[in-house]
């Protein structure tokens, strides 16, 4: 057991040296198996190196919250736009009609809508995964939550231990602990475990600091989008991100919450795979 008397803060973490990317176009990917590789190349933009993912697995906690009321019609008419679609098999199932052929990256951990129990939860067969097709499976890790880290991390460990099998990469999506606060230390903390337990992707959050949050994972970072902000906020966000060393984003309400999705899609996109500034970008969102 590693001694705990005496940890330090990072403060080397080499923002100048850019990940070593030689024999494949995303870092951490060199050592992977070739089906990994393949499956991450469907989800990343092969020019950007970047990701516009669009989730919509919130139901599964939240019901027909926001924009979500109707998958088929607020969500499938989006899919062209995206990279990558997040949602559960549900949903994807009845919703998203089987011609689509964007990447999906499929929430496999199936838990309760009383939040203080949610990742007492259990993974989706891996049989279902390849049957849909998944081109990566997400997994939820509560870091620092006393309740329900341990049974997190387990089973993130054992959907790795599938992916790896199978060739499918895995995202590890951090929540926060309740005991946690929301810093650069907490997200690199949690990204960091992600990592360490075997991701090919982390879902983390945005927050000051985050491009230490970047450096010191070493796979592919993706922010969540979070609550719905105002566009210009949200566009924001995302170029912050991307000029942090993000490899993308994941949204869900700041786009299907949106008062023109497919704009926000766009002007999303703009930002993160061509670096367009917000003010450029909020000016596709408003000529939608």
């Amino acid at each position: 057991m590693a001694d705990l008397d005496d940890i330090r803060d990072g403060d080397n973490f080499g923002l100048n040296t850019p990940a070593d990317t030689s024999s494949f176009y995303l870092k951490g990917m060199n050592s992977a198996s070739w089906g990994i590789k393949n499956r991450m190349s469907r989800i990343f933009n092969r020019k950007s190196g970047r990701t516009v993912m669009l989730a919509f697995d919130h139901g599964f906690l939240m019901g027909p919250t926001s924009g979500l009321e109707r998958i088929d019609l607020n969500i499938a008419p989006l899919a062209e736009e995206a990279d990558c679609l997040m949602g559960c098999r549900g949903m994807l199932r009845t919703s998203i009609p089987a011609e689509n052929t964007k990447p999906i990256c499929l929430r496999t951990d199936s838990g309760t809508t009383i939040l203080t129990e949610m990742n007492h939860n259990v993974l989706i067969s891996e049989q279902d995964a390849i049957s849909m097709n998944a081109s990566a499976m997400a997994a939820m890790l509560a870091i620092g939550d006393a309740d329900t880290e341990a049974s997190t991390v387990a089973n993130f460990s054992k959907l790795v231990d599938i992916g790896n099998k199978y060739g499918i990469p895995v995202m590890g999506v951090t929540a926060v602990g309740k005991d946690m606060t929301r810093d650069s230390r907490y997200f690199g903390l949690a990204s960091r475990v992600c990592a360490e337990n075997g991701a090919s992707i982390v879902k983390t959050y945005y927050t000051e600091g985050f491009e230490n949050v970047v450096a010191a994972c070493p796979v592919p970072v993706v922010i969540a989008g979070g609550k719905k902000l105002p566009e210009l906020e949200a566009l924001e966000l995302c170029y912050n991100a991307i000029q942090c060393g993000a490899s993308g984003v994941d949204m869900g309400r700041n786009v299907f919450q949106s008062d023109k999705p497919l704009a926000m899609m766009r002007a999303v996109k703009e930002v993160v795979h061509n670096g367009a500034k917000p003010a450029e970008a909020i000016e596709i969102y408003n000529a939608g």
